[in-house]
């Protein structure tokens, strides 16, 4: 067996809270916190009211609460139906050190397994760490094709082990469970974000599905790979993959991956925040208007550049439009949820200045290196004057931490309307204090919709 599975899987097996730093531990709560917050204020969006829908009739009688809905399901479909309203509004955190988000593949997953099995906070607390940390690893490890959506692929091994923990699987079994989990991966494309197709939120629901399945499956005696990951993202998913650099810190209690996240602030594709920091710091320092603008030139990642269509046609494709983003966060200066939603997005004052952003391809720029900026932007205005402003972190980033209020606020915003505000601060006070909870379902049971 590789080295590197036999670490990463004595890691899952060997991880307790009580071992671990109070940074990592407040961390994880925030990520938790973070994470139900997107899939409350996704759950209203009428697609995802119908898969829960869905998921309560064809799942059958289970304990695993359907977030924001009036209903449950078994696990494998709460975590289908949880996970894709939590990706739908593009509020879920992620990493840039691994690429892709972590948390929206893990948390699902491990809440709705917990629920079943009745395990604690502090039980739950221990699958999401340790979920999310092979789940950002395995990415790290991963040469990505330009072409590939990571969203659901590692994604999928973080919830099998999630699931793995809670289900007290020993180490040569977590290894199973991994590499099962890995030749389960589905295989996307960037094409559904930028046309705004909807069946990519399904992406993370996908993956947590198919996680707890292949716990499940391992307990029913299948057998995978030999090394599973570096099958799949060596010759599908990836150009290469390099098993050194996802043990590189394993043994650093202080170098956990989910205290090294980003949480958003922006309702928009990663790529995009950055940018708009940028953007906003122009906007607030020298108190220019729409109407003062010229032109914004922005330089990105290369990857950025399939994100350039001014125009975009819904929701879902404005989040992956870096125009629309930047033109609409100028006209209205604000980019939260409401600055996305459909009846905005033929506002003719925010389409003519999206026509005038210029997005141009820096190839230094890479969104997992802190040595070198992740955006330039250039304001030109009226009067002669460039406004211009660099990036390296944007606000949310470990390396530019937003304070506990602001995310907080962030919390209470997309789900006061959802469950109220009085079940809101419940929530608030619960998560809290989430590794002293008895029963995970003293958590969930504050957040279905009667």
């Amino acid at each position: 067996m590789p080295r590197y599975l036999n670490r990463l899987s004595d890691f899952v097996f060997d991880t307790r809270l009580e071992s671990l730093e109070p940074s990592t531990i407040l961390a994880a709560k925030l990520v938790v916190l973070d994470t139900i917050g997107a899939i409350l204020g996704g759950s209203n969006l009428p697609e995802n009211v119908k898969l829960a829908q869905l998921a309560a009739n064809t799942g059958g009688k289970g304990h695993s609460t359907l977030l924001g809905q009036p209903g449950s399901s078994t696990a494998v479909f709460a975590a289908l139906s949880n996970a894709t309203a939590g990706v739908s509004l593009e509020m879920d955190e992620g990493n840039r050190l691994g690429g892709g988000h972590a948390a929206i593949h893990v948390v699902p997953a491990a809440l709705a397994i917990a629920e079943e099995r009745g395990s604690s906070g502090k039980e739950f607390m221990e699958s999401v760490i340790v979920g999310y940390e092979v789940t950002s690893r395995i990415g790290s490890g991963t040469v990505v094709k330009d072409t590939v959506h990571s969203h659901g692929t590692w994604g999928t091994i973080g919830s099998a082990v999630a699931t793995a923990k809670l289900m007290n699987f020993d180490s040569d079994k977590i290894k199973t469970t991994i590499n099962l989990a890995a030749s389960m991966s589905p295989a996307n494309t960037w094409t559904p974000c930028l046309e705004g197709a909807t069946i990519r939120n399904l992406y993370p629901g996908r993956s947590g599905f198919q996680g707890i399945m292949a716990a499940h499956l391992t307990d029913c005696g299948f057998t995978g790979l030999e090394d599973g990951p570096l099958d799949i993202y060596s010759n599908i998913l990836g150009e290469g993959f390099d098993t050194e650099s996802v043990l590189t810190g394993l043994d650093d209690p202080g170098s956990y991956r989910i205290q090294n996240n980003y949480f958003k602030l922006h309702a928009c594709c990663l790529y995009n925040h950055p940018v708009l920091d940028g953007v906003q710091i122009i906007l607030n320092r020298d108190k220019i208007v729409a109407d003062d603008v010229v032109g914004i030139r922005v330089e990105a990642p290369p990857l950025a550049m399939i994100m350039t269509h001014p125009e975009p046609v819904n929701m879902l494709s404005a989040k992956f439009s870096l125009p629309y983003a930047v033109a609409t966060a100028v006209v209205y200066n604000s980019t939260d949820i409401k600055a996305f939603y459909p009846d905005r997005l033929q506002d003719p004052e925010t389409l003519d200045l999206s026509r005038r952003v210029e997005i141009v391809a820096n190839p230094q720029m890479d969104l997992r290196r802190y040595d070198y900026p992740a955006a330039k932007v250039a304001i030109s205005l009226k009067d002669g004057r460039v406004l211009t402003e660099d990036v390296t972190a944007h606000y949310g980033d470990a390396r530019n931490p937003a304070s506990r209020r602001d995310l907080e606020g962030k919390f209470n915003f997309l789900v006061d309307e959802i469950i109220g505000e009085m079940q809101a601060a419940k929530v608030l006070e619960t998560v809290r204090h989430l590794e002293d909870l008895g029963d995970i379902r003293d958590l969930t049971n504050l957040m279905n919709r009667n």
